[in-house]
């Protein structure tokens, strides 16, 4: 064998050796990039429900957040909070109204992936007759 195979030969067998040891150690980043990727692949397939280019640059930030360990799931209190909140900006006779659909009353329809969902509730009233 000549000296450039055998060195080819040697490299090889070293990275392969110390390759699962750089695995082990990005374990947080390889579930990140595993999301990402995921993630892409529903873009280019277009089931995000966002235009490609505006999904890829999300999974993208997704992931970057990821890798700086600043990307988690909020708990359900500040879900539920984030919803409620979002009915302040409704007039002040519609927002009662907003927080029962919000937090579960009434009937729902749709999908966030078909463009979105629709919260019913209704509300009578009586007239009273003078």
């Amino acid at each position: 064998m000549n000296r450039i195979a055998i060195h080819c030969a040697l490299a090889l067998t070293l990275a392969a050796a110390a390759a699962p040891g750089f695995a082990a150690g990005k374990g947080k980043q390889s579930e990140a990039q595993a999301a990402y990727q995921q993630e892409r692949a529903r873009c280019l397939r277009g089931e995000s429900g966002q235009a490609r280019s505006t999904c890829l640059k999300e999974a993208g930030a997704a992931y970057d957040e990821a890798r700086r360990g600043r990307l988690a799931n909020a708990p359900d209190t500040d879900l539920a909070r984030n919803a409620t909140q979002r009915c302040s900006a409704q007039p002040a006779a519609d927002r009662d109204a907003c927080v029962r659909r919000v937090t579960g009353a009434g009937k729902t329809e749709g999908s966030v992936k078909g463009g979105g969902l629709i919260r019913e509730t209704e509300t009578t009233t009586e007239i009273k007759s003078r």
